[in-house]
């Protein structure tokens, strides 16, 4: 899991680096093909996290150097995940978990610009994806864009409210970026209901619960 630094030493996370599970066929794949079209990504909660499958099928020489990129995304290797996804993009222009992950790819490199496009691609593919969203919403905070920060973590809440990370990475957002306490509390707490053991979370509802009753008194 990557995740990008903020201020007071906050991080705020991504989600699973490999979003998928890339169907060859039926064959050996771990996945039911789909019947027909495309699925929208399945999201399972689990006890430490999401398992989230998708229905884009590649063939074998894809499909190795899709897993090569998420390999190299996960030793944050993204200059090498990079030069193994974009020809996968051009060549399987429907993948869209090869557009997440080359949006990942170019976010951890400090391509915001493309890391957005990428993103995008994804998005316009199937716009009911949690993690594209969410990993859009990092991108803009990242790029100062905070209004489509926020947008960009309530669509992944409103594709799936139980979403975690969305949930903190929009806390952390109305908290240092939009100065909005009473949403970051709101979110803060939300998050803990499904991640009751982030004690840093906790110090920051804490924080909030102290600080905002001063700041209404003060207006």
């Amino acid at each position: 899991m990557h995740g990008s630094p903020d201020a007071h030493g906050r991080r705020a996370p991504s989600t699973l680096v490999a979003v998928l599970c890339l169907l060859q066929g039926a064959l050996g794949s771990g996945c039911a093909a789909p019947t027909s079209g495309r699925l929208e990504p399945r999201v399972v909660v689990e006890e430490v996290g999401f398992s989230i499958t998708e229905g884009d099928r590649l063939g074998l020489g894809a499909r190795a150097d899709f897993e090569r990129a998420v390999e190299a995304i996960e030793k944050e290797r993204y200059g090498e995940a990079i030069e193994l996804l974009s020809p996968l993009a051009e060549k399987e222009p429907g993948a869209t978990a090869v557009h997440v992950n080359l949006g990942i790819a170019h976010a951890g490199a400090g391509d915001l610009g493309p890391a957005a496009e990428s993103l995008e691609r994804a998005i316009a593919l199937n716009p009911r994806h949690p993690v594209a969203w969410n990993e859009l919403g990092i991108v803009h905070r990242r790029a100062g864009r905070f209004e489509q920060a926020r947008a960009s973590y309530q669509e992944a809440l409103g594709v799936h409210p139980e979403f975690h990370f969305a949930r903190r990475n929009l806390g952390i957002l109305c908290d240092l970026y939009l100065r909005d306490p009473a949403c970051a509390l709101e979110h803060y707490e939300l998050y803990l209901e499904s991640v009751p053991e982030d004690e840093k979370a906790s110090m920051w509802v804490a924080d909030l619960e102290r600080r905002i009753p001063r700041e209404e008194d003060g207006q």
